[in-house]
């Protein structure tokens, strides 16, 4: 029993132990010259020079252009690359840290209707696995729950903090609703035929998530008592000032999603994975609905689809008109999540422009999240998130990052994968 209580205490000193101190306000106003930026809106400047001051950016040109007198600090990255930070979308870093420690997951809620239940203040801000995004520039999330059928609320956070309140950058952008599949697969162990079949439920459930709508827009017609926040969490959906994010797959799905929407009068709305989504191209462009891709390295849902399918489908639809953003979700998803300037490069390798492939992580995924007015482009006016790489950010053989701000500030790039390297490259070099 005493070794037991020793284990357990010894496991979670491990999950408790801090990140790396956030960094304090910026004191003193930088100008980074030299470096080729990447704005984040499709365009480059060569031999650039950015300037910031109090956290926000102050000057966006060229090296020649800019007058180093009027700040206290310049930074000659001659040779390197200037980027906003990354920001990822549909993400669960900082509610798991270990998988395997129940105490330590807090993505998912009991029950099926949760509105109300927001992601943000179960947000482990000092997560060691939050700390490890930062070395490659993704510097922002939106951080979502999972489970049911609708999970609960969103939010989005800067990944330099020392609590939840203090990362919040949105609060409660978006609700997140589980969408239903038209088709399962059957289950050999209940006595069920393998493969696929028609779903026999399809319709009853999504009258379940229509019926919880309906109510709750007449809640709001009504005088509102007795109080109901699963209800009052909703209120933003059908007036504009939050976003119902829909997980889901298929073109009849997605299709089907979209019509219920525009019935039960939701104003904003994102297609989360979209597998297929190229098929309904056209009826997402015309009616302005973003798709965030589930990530490129995976095989194909469908038998018959190109192997190369899934590398290719950002370049698909974005030359159809549709807004599109990249969904890190799946098998390992946390940890993988630091793959995300990557999974941009596929995309762009398999036939999206470079300069687009970035768009997916910064001034899209900052549209699609809401904090566009001051995220996402390296813009006069907005929060200074950048980094210095001294390669090209989305191939992981020259994304090495040595300088990186979060709102102008100097943050930390150590995380406990660098602190083991120096630690154990010290030990050969020894020997």
């Amino acid at each position: 029993m005493k070794h037991i209580i020793q284990l357990t205490f010894l496991l979670f000193a491990s999950v408790v132990m801090a990140q790396q101190t956030p960094a304090p306000q910026q004191k003193e106003s930088i100008l980074i010259t030299g470096a080729t930026a990447h704005i984040g809106n499709g365009s480059i400047i060569e031999n650039s020079a950015v300037g910031f001051k109090d956290g926000k950016i102050t000057f966006v040109g060229n090296t020649s252009e800019a007058t180093a007198s009027e700040y206290n600090k310049v930074v000659d990255a001659s040779g390197k690359h200037i980027y906003p930070g990354f920001i990822v979308l549909n993400s669960t870093l900082g509610l798991v840290e270990i998988d395997a420690v129940r105490a330590t997951d807090d993505e998912d809620e009991v029950g099926s209707l949760l509105p109300h239940i927001r992601s943000l203040i179960a947000y482990n801000a000092e997560s060691k696995v939050v700390e490890s995004m930062r070395p490659n520039g993704v510097l922002m999330g939106q951080i979502t729950p999972r489970g049911g059928r609708i999970s609960g609320t969103s939010s989005v956070v800067q990944f330099d903090a020392w609590n939840w309140e203090d990362a919040a950058i949105k609060t409660d952008d978006a609700i997140h609703l589980n969408w239903p599949n038209s088709l399962k697969r059957g289950r050999p162990w209940r006595g069920e035929e393998p493969g696929l079949k028609p779903n026999t439920e399809y319709s009853e459930e999504i009258n379940e998530v229509t019926s919880f709508l309906t109510e709750a827009k007449a809640y709001f017609a009504g005088d509102e008592k007795p109080r109901n926040l699963p209800f009052e969490a909703t209120e933003g959906l059908f007036d504009g000032s939050k976003k119902l994010f829909i997980h889901v797959d298929g073109a009849r799905e997605i299709t089907d999603a979209i019509n219920f929407g525009e019935k039960i009068g939701v104003q904003k709305m994102v297609i989360v994975g979209g597998d297929q989504a190229d098929e309904v191209a056209s009826l997402l462009a015309s009616k302005n609905i973003p798709v965030v891709i589930q990530r490129p390295h995976r095989l194909p849902s469908n038998n018959d689809e190109n192997i190369k399918h899934t590398f290719m489908l950002a370049s698909i639809l974005t030359e159809k008109g549709v807004l599109c953003g990249i969904d890190p979700s799946g098998d390992m998803e946390r940890m993988n999540t630091r793959n995300l300037p990557f999974y941009a490069g596929t995309f762009a390798a398999y036939g999206l422009d470079k300069e687009k492939a970035v768009q997916l992580i910064t001034e899209n995924a900052a549209k699609i999240a809401g904090i566009d007015a001051f995220a996402g482009t390296l813009t006069t006016g907005k929060d200074a998130t950048l980094f210095i790489s001294e390669g090209d950010a989305l191939d992981m053989r020259t994304n090495v990052i040595s300088k990186a701000f979060i709102q102008g500030r100097d943050i930390s790039l150590e995380t406990h994968q660098t602190e083991l390297w120096h630690r154990y490259s010290d030990k050969y070099k020894q020997q």
